[in-house]
């Protein structure tokens, strides 16, 4: 049997993961926890099967690579522009502290220079991953505070790929520090990073629309796959920086296509497999054992990430002009570190900066940090209030900044539409004109930006992979409409609003025949096939032509609707609605007639006229400028353009037409007496 210890180890890794992510969610941590965990558990420091840490480290590097390209993909100048008074003074100066603080903790373990020095850096990043689900889960990514801790990170980030390119440096600093070598990198990385933006800008979105013309998607994510690998390696390869640094300049430069939003959505799958693998290779790393045996310095470690961060946080708060909620969303969001580290801290570990138990240390920092996050940023509201009962600390934080109001609070009695793609925006257009309140949940930021311009209620985030449906006042609503194309988010979006709101009624959409009957079992009152939809529309039209009763039609369209469009009588209620429908064909008939200028009916009133016992057709509606009268008085008087709604009989309904035209002598020919 040929080898297949690549595909074992790929197998196993995230079959582990899977599990140890599942678990993590049922108890409300992070997944990035569960993922460590595994990692772990297939250690080489536990019992059981062990995998190839060589192996997995490996495809871990793509998982570095892709994450980097989605930050670059991402980076906005213009969003960090909007929040630079708080995102550029307060991560920078928080960065230097933590590191400073890191690095003196180091000494006193008795560390090397360079490896506290890997160590304050390292603690200094906060994890972007653990930030997004936070600020998600807890209703706070689309507001004021949540946009400027996405600034900070971005500042973060974007110094983590600077230390990348300059850690190298550090090494051999032991006879004094190379400021040669650290010039030459400098130079490397400058080189690199004007050749792509200058070159690359001009030639990878003209060659992305290229492809984009050849409408194949393969050939499309083979592309995206190849420039953002080809670019992270030749800027390794060639210029001499990190995979890193290649993987986010191109990141940067895939941003300026038009097609980068599609871009995001292909290499979606691919970022988020490879992350996984990167985190359980994170784990891996650990070794319970020296865990255990330095419980002490772990502690020390995660209190400083943790406490020793989001005090320096409030710090910064009381001296620079920043609202209260803004600090204790930075405090708690902040307090933690995550995958920039673990790649800072690889590096440095590659470099031989850091030895592994060093390296461990930091793992387990970012362990305890993560799983601490959670439940800190349940802490910020009550915080928040805790805070307002002592006015001296609640001024010294809020001093610039009135008292924000919580919109997800003033939620009530409102729709709330998962999705604003071509289907959610008409209904948005239409709740809009008959003042419906409405809420939309939305994980494409553009189209968030363009809710937010209209002044539109938004959540951002997914509603099918994180808690921000319950910040959408789902119990308080009238109407969940869930909109978007995605069969399979859609059920975990039914799925979750039946959990929070289980009297709330459901509309969703659906793609395929079998996702009907899904969506339906999981809590959708109606379930609306677009497909099966157009063609029940046709059968209705058809219907209509053939002249039967249109209320009888819709009483029986309704019907197969709720029979989930399936259109054979297989049902007692269809049997019997069609039958009424063959009744009412044979009966009564509703016609609608305009009066136009010169009928003899204008400015008669519906007395006066007495249709009823000319013709034996009885008006029953009147539809003036828009408005709908049914049962008009008999005082009504009938003006030009007026359009009158007649029942009645074959007979009776041509004769009212005959005489409407103005054709007395023809409707008495068909046996109408008239009054005179």
């Amino acid at each position: 049997m040929h080898e297949i210890t690549l595909l074992i180890n790929i197998a196993v890794a995230l079959v582990v993961a899977f599990i140890g992510g599942i678990l993590a969610r049922r108890v409300g941590l992070p997944t990035i926890v569960g993922y460590m965990l595994a990692g772990i558990v297939i250690g080489p420091f536990t019992p059981g099967f062990v995998g190839n840490i060589e192996t997995i480290s490996q495809l871990a590097e793509l998982g570095v690579i892709f994450l980097m390209f989605g930050v670059g993909l991402h980076f906005s100048l213009r969003d960090l522009w909007r929040v630079r008074h708080i995102a550029i003074p307060g991560a920078l100066g928080r960065m230097l502290i933590t590191t400073l603080i890191g690095y003196g903790l180091s000494q006193f373990w008795g560390w090397t220079p360079a490896s506290g020095l890997v160590l304050g850096l390292a603690i200094s990043i906060a994890s972007t991953v653990v930030l997004l689900r936070g600020l998600t889960d807890y209703g706070l990514l689309n507001t004021p505070p949540g946009q400027a801790a996405i600034g900070w990170v971005i500042v973060e980030d974007l110094a983590t790929v600077l230390i990348l390119v300059l850690l190298p440096s550090l090494v051999g600093t032991s006879n004094g520090f190379n400021w040669g070598q650290l010039g030459i990198t400098l130079l490397k990385a400058a080189g690199f990073v004007i050749l792509a933006l200058f070159a690359g800008t001009r030639f990878i979105p003209w060659l992305l629309m290229r492809i984009a013309h050849t409408r194949s998607r393969e050939l499309f994510i083979l592309a995206i796959l190849a420039i953002t690998l080809g670019i992270a390696l030749g800027a390794a390869e060639l210029f001499g920086v990190s995979l890193a640094l290649g993987a986010f300049v191109a990141g940067v430069v895939v941003s300026e296509s038009p097609l980068s939003h599609q871009v995001g959505a292909d290499i979606f799958p691919f970022r988020e497999s490879f992350a996984v693998l990167f985190f359980v290779s994170i784990g891996m790393l650990v070794n319970p054992s020296y865990l255990l045996n330095n419980i002490g310095s772990i502690l020390a470690l995660t209190a400083l990430i943790v406490l020793g961060k989001a005090l320096v946080t409030l710090l910064m708060g009381a001296v620079l002009p920043w609202s209260a909620l803004t600090t204790l969303v930075l405090a708690a969001g902040l307090s933690q570190i995550g995958e920039f580290s673990f790649i800072l801290g690889q590096e440095g570990l590659n470099l031989g900066l850091l030895e592994r138990d060093q390296y461990s240390l930091i793992l387990a920092g970012a362990l305890l940090s993560i799983t601490l996050n959670t439940p800190i940023f349940r802490l910020i509201y009550p915080m928040e209030k805790w805070l307002q009962r002592f006015p001296v600390a609640w001024k010294l934080l809020n001093r610039h900044f009135p008292l924000p109001v919580h919109e997800e609070e003033t939620y009530k009695d409102h729709v709330v539409i998962v999705g604003y793609g071509r289907v959610g925006r008409h209904i948005v257009s239409l709740l809009r004109e008959l003042g419906v309140a409405h809420l939309v949940v939305e994980a494409d930021a553009q189209r968030v930006e363009e809710l937010n311009q209209r002044g539109i209620f938004t959540l951002l985030g997914d509603a099918a992979n994180s808690e921000v449906l319950t910040h959408s006042g789902l119990g308080r609503a009238r109407a969940l409409v869930v909109a978007g194309p995605d069969e399979a988010s859609s059920e975990l979006v039914v799925a979750a609003a039946r959990d929070l709101a289980p009297e709330l009624p459901i509309i969703a959409r659906a793609s395929t025949e079998d996702g009907i009957d899904r969506l339906a079992k999981l809590g959708a009152q109606d379930v609306i096939h677009p497909e099966l939809e157009g063609g029940l529309e046709i059968v209705r039209h058809t219907l209509l032509q053939l002249g039967f009763p249109s209320q009888e039609i819709y009483r029986y369209t309704d019907a197969v609707r709720r029979d989930h469009y399936d259109l054979t009588l297989n049902t007692e209620e269809e049997h019997r609605l069609l039958h009424d429908l063959l009744e009412a064909a044979n009966g009564l008939e509703v016609n609608w007639f305009r009066l136009s200028v010169g009928n003899r009916l204008i400015g008669q009133t519906l007395a006066q006229a007495n249709l009823r016992a000319k013709t034996g057709a009885s008006v029953i509606a009147l539809l003036r400028e828009g408005h709908l009268f049914a049962n008009p008085k008999s005082m009504t008087v009938f003006q030009v353009g007026d359009r009158i709604g007649l029942i009645g009989d074959k007979e009776e309904i041509e004769a009212a037409e005959k005489w409407l035209a103005g054709s007395e002598s023809e409707a008495n020919q068909i046996g109408v007496e008239w009054e005179t």
